[in-house]
């Protein structure tokens, strides 16, 4: 029963849960979770070549969002030139799971909905 309204609240326009999933599922912020998944502390040009069409907005406005809702952390070192460190925090890493099941399923189906791409493309 829980289950079934969680579902049924999903649809309401202001509905957090949606709101966590319009900030975690974009292309930009499941990129830089996985690729802070396989290199755990990065700076952030190191983020942008392992994401390399990425521009430096979007990057910052993703490790920005990220950070804010918990998911990266952000280490600022006081030196000089400064330091900054990127990395997953607890709850960026208990999302990974979730992420990755979605990454299996898209692989496990890429075949098929390209092939149904290409047919209804040519019905157009």
């Amino acid at each position: 029963m829980e289950a079934d309204k969680l579902k049924d609240e999903i649809f309401i326009q202001n509905c957090p849960i949606r709101n966590i999933f319009s900030r975690i599922s974009d292309k930009w912020s499941i990129l830089t979770i996985f690729t802070l998944e396989q290199i755990p502390v990065m700076r952030f040009g190191e983020l942008q070549r392992t994401i390399p069409d990425i521009s430096q907005k979007m990057l910052t406005v993703t490790l920005r969002t990220l950070e804010q809702d918990g998911i990266v952390k952000r280490q600022v070192y006081a030196q000089i030139p400064p330091k900054v460190e990127y990395s997953l925090t607890p709850r960026g890493l208990s999302l990974l799971p979730h992420l990755n099941s979605l990454i299996y399923w898209a692989k496990d189906q890429m075949d098929s909905i390209m092939k149904d791409r290409k047919r209804n493309e040519s019905k157009d």
